[in-house]
């Protein structure tokens, strides 16, 4: 079962140097209805002026990871990290037992679009950790691939979570499947363009909670960048 939700039915925040799309409750935008799936908190789609950014604030007890798909995200935090984002790269940050970390557009005069997404742990109390990989788009080509797994398998990065995350990038006949064992859920957001995933049409800003389905068959991509998680039968988030 394919519960669609279309991009325009999404939360919005407009702060003028930030303009985000919410998928599930965040800030001022709450919904009782949008408050995660499985262990997946967060999903917001964020474009940030030029120069402009999140200043230093702190976090616990969370797996927050950005993905940017265009321009260049600079991040600075208490473990003593500071790396600059771009296309291709994901960033994972483990907050554990506490760290404050801001992120701030890298460009003078250029605009950032990334994501940041929240999964809820399976422990807490971990010594914060910072992990950063790339990942071209040769690798995610018409296939998903996988880049947050629990054991780091396949040079992803670690999460403290029985979740997998994979991207894809399909356009054109190029096509996809990915299995699911029995009873586990999956979500999907499609970060641009637009793609069929098991006949149902996705559009950019589009996602899905996913149940009953042990088999995704993604093609038709027109443009398409998606990211597709695989997770534990959980409707919500166990904060």
């Amino acid at each position: 079962m394919i519960e669609l939700r279309k991009a325009e039915q999404r939360g919005i925040a407009d702060h003028g140097w930030l303009h985000s799309h919410h998928t599930f409750s965040f800030g001022h935008y709450r919904d009782a209805k949008q408050q995660g799936f499985s262990d997946l908190l967060v999903i917001n789609d964020d474009r940030v002026t030029a120069a402009q950014g999140f200043g230093t604030h702190p976090h616990r007890d969370m797996e927050i990871f950005s993905y940017v798909l265009e321009g260049a995200l600079a991040h600075q935090d208490s473990m003593g990290t500071g790396s600059v984002i771009r296309p291709g790269d994901v960033q994972m940050m483990s907050a554990g037992t506490g760290v404050r970390h801001s992120e701030y557009n890298h460009s003078p005069d250029e605009p950032v679009h990334f994501l940041q997404i929240w999964i809820v742990p399976n422990v807490r109390g971990v010594d914060p950790r910072y992990q950063q990989v790339h990942f071209s788009d040769e690798e995610k080509r018409g296939r998903l691939r996988l880049i947050i797994s629990p054991d780091g398998t396949e040079g992803s990065l670690s999460v403290y979570q029985d979740a997998r995350v994979y991207a894809g990038l399909f356009d054109g006949a190029e096509s996809a499947e990915l299995k699911l064992e029995a009873g586990r859920y999956a979500y999907v957001h499609v970060a641009r363009g637009s793609v069929r995933i098991n006949g149902v049409q996705f559009g950019e800003g589009d996602g899905a909670r996913i149940r009953e389905e042990q088999l995704l068959q993604i093609s038709e991509g027109d443009q398409a960048e998606l990211l597709v998680f695989d997770l534990r039968p959980n409707e919500l988030p166990a904060m």
